[in-house]
């Protein structure tokens, strides 16, 4: 199932204070049929909102809504053919997993013999069919999780929803978690939306990525080409791990400088910028362009993580992943080059990507009707 979200915005207003806030901002993305997408971006950046005006549980202030044709933006939650998955999972404990399962099936008039059918194949989808006499209490969160997705998938949904799935499980178990929802979703084809704020997350298991700031996307599309291309310092700073290494610069006669050290050309015209080096961007060498003085070395088998001070890193160190076969100095001044497509440009002022700043469009205003609420949204 296609999904289309054609200008989208939700708007609160605060009850005590009257000030406005915009959870989402004039959001206009499709989602293929049949893919993994993942709405990413730090707390409060409307996320959560977006997932929720999707699925029925909260109306949007303006815009629409589409499931393939279908304008679905006043349509009830339950007529939309969604499965949603809570962050809190939303078991029933005094129930078995089975009757957890087979639960939503009972508002549509399923039969028992072909509900029992349907929830032992979703049990086995998600491998926990040896656990339908157990009660939640007596499953681990992963199983939980699993029992979770079962039940939103008992009902065979045009659209799988997630909010933030794996939040709530230890590192292992996260890992594992998002190889079986990943799993899942090819073996049923389902259209998957879900949230999440962890970049590690959504870059490994997603088709596409949406990055939001503050209801407002920064970026959408497949997660390696994100990471190499960022449009804007926020994505790149957001995606990667260890962040991106962020210096102030300069261009001059078309060459790029980090203090004044001469670090490489540029087609773009004298102005200050800022420079992002993701950390697997340096090399070490004698006649290196970039001097950095050293403050520790990590080495982590395959390679050596260089913590390093340079005067115009926006941070008190920096860090350079390199290879552990590379010889590194201990200690003192170390120089490297710099692989150019690990060095970006972005403009000092607006933050965008030099050749990426967006083309103005008027917008016409439009009057729209806003909700009042005790506080926002967190999401």
């Amino acid at each position: 199932m296609k999904i289309v979200l054609e200008n989208l915005t939700k708007v609160f207003i605060n009850k005590k204070t009257k000030s406005e806030v915009r959870a989402v901002d004039n959001l206009d993305i499709e989602i293929p049929d049949g893919k993994l997408v993942g709405l990413l971006g730090p707390s409060g950046c409307g996320k959560s909102t977006t997932l929720f005006m999707i699925s029925g549980l909260q109306s949007p202030t303006s815009g629409r809504i589409y499931f393939g044709e279908a304008d679905v933006t006043n349509l009830a939650p339950e007529k939309r053919g969604i499965g949603l998955v809570f962050q809190n999972y939303a078991l029933y404990p005094h129930m078995t997993v089975l009757q957890n399962i087979t639960f939503p099936l009972s508002n549509q008039k399923i039969s028992k013999k072909e509900a029992l059918v349907r929830a032992q194949g979703a049990a086995s989808l998600v491998q926990i069919e040896d656990l339908l006499d157990r009660k939640p209490s007596e499953l681990s969160g992963g199983q939980q999780q699993r029992v979770a997705i079962a039940r939103a998938l008992v009902k065979n949904p045009n659209v799988l929803l997630l909010d933030e799935p794996l939040s709530n499980l230890d590192a292992r178990l996260r890992l594992q978690t998002r190889e079986e929802i990943k799993r899942i979703q090819r073996e049923t084809g389902v259209t998957t939306i879900f949230v999440t704020h962890d970049q590690e997350e959504a870059m490994s298991i997603s088709d596409f990525i949406v990055v939001m700031k503050l209801g407002v996307v920064q970026q959408v599309d497949e997660p390696q080409k994100v990471y190499d291309n960022p449009k804007n310092l926020f994505v790149a700073k957001f995606l990667g791990t260890p962040p991106i290494n962020t210096f102030e610069g300069v261009i001059k006669d078309h060459k790029v400088y980090i203090n004044d050290e001469y670090i490489m050309d540029t087609e773009f015209d004298d102005q200050e910028i800022y420079v992002g080096i993701r950390p697997e961007g340096f090399i070490v060498s004698d006649k290196g362009v970039l001097s950095c003085e050293i403050q520790q070395l990590e080495i982590m088998g395959r390679d050596i993580s260089i913590i390093a001070k340079n005067p115009a890193c926006d941070k008190p160190t920096l860090r350079a992943i390199v290879d552990a076969d590379m010889k590194v100095p201990t200690s003192g001044v170390v120089k490297f080059n710099l692989k150019p497509n690990k060095v970006f440009l972005f403009n000092r002022q607006t933050e965008y990507r030099l050749g990426q700043e967006p083309v103005v469009e008027e917008v016409p205003t439009e009057n729209v009707e806003t909700e009042e609420v005790a506080s926002p949204v967190e999401e």
